[in-house]
């Protein structure tokens, strides 16, 4: 038997959730719906409307709730993807981007008002573990950007 995630997150949306995850999905491999719960008679929404979707990107668990408008996403939680290539990350910024807005090092925030990072698997090694002047180059390039760029990250981490 599979082991359960101990950890899900659990992200409120104003009566978009479903959307949300179909946008998601889109983006991300490994993606599917778990299971859809709706709202019954007397709830605080119609009857019908979804109230819970359990959902996985890449293998990762999540929830979805449709909660309403009283508790908007902040930048005080994010979603960090890493990625192996610049092809992946300029598939995700620019999905991600669609009707969100790019904000800069890297972070976006989505139309449905979530924050996410998009920053290359390998940034900790970019940054040459241990060795402050080349993480000094490398934070000095990713603080100008705003989509990350691995090959000028790279540059900034092999000049002296």
């Amino acid at each position: 038997m599979p082991k359960l995630q101990k950890i899900t997150p659990c992200l409120w949306f104003d009566g978009n959730a479903e959307a949300a995850v179909e946008h998601y999905a889109s983006i991300f491999a490994n993606s599917r719906t778990v299971d859809v719960a709706r709202y019954g008679e007397g709830a605080p929404q119609p009857k019908g409307t979804v109230m819970l979707i359990k959902f996985e990107l890449e293998g990762q668990r999540f929830l979805a709730l449709n909660g309403g408008s009283q508790f908007p996403f902040t930048e005080a939680i994010s979603m960090s993807v890493a990625c192996d290539s610049q092809a992946e990350i300029d598939h995700i910024w620019d999905r991600l981007c669609e009707g969100g807005k790019p904000v800069r090092c890297g972070w976006l925030k989505d139309k449905f008002g979530l924050s996410w990072q998009i920053v290359p698997a390998a940034l900790a090694d970019i940054m040459g573990r241990g060795d402050p002047a080349r993480a000094q180059r490398v934070m000095t390039a990713l603080l100008a950007m705003v989509k990350l760029d691995i090959a000028a990250l790279e540059r900034a981490a092999a000049a002296s």
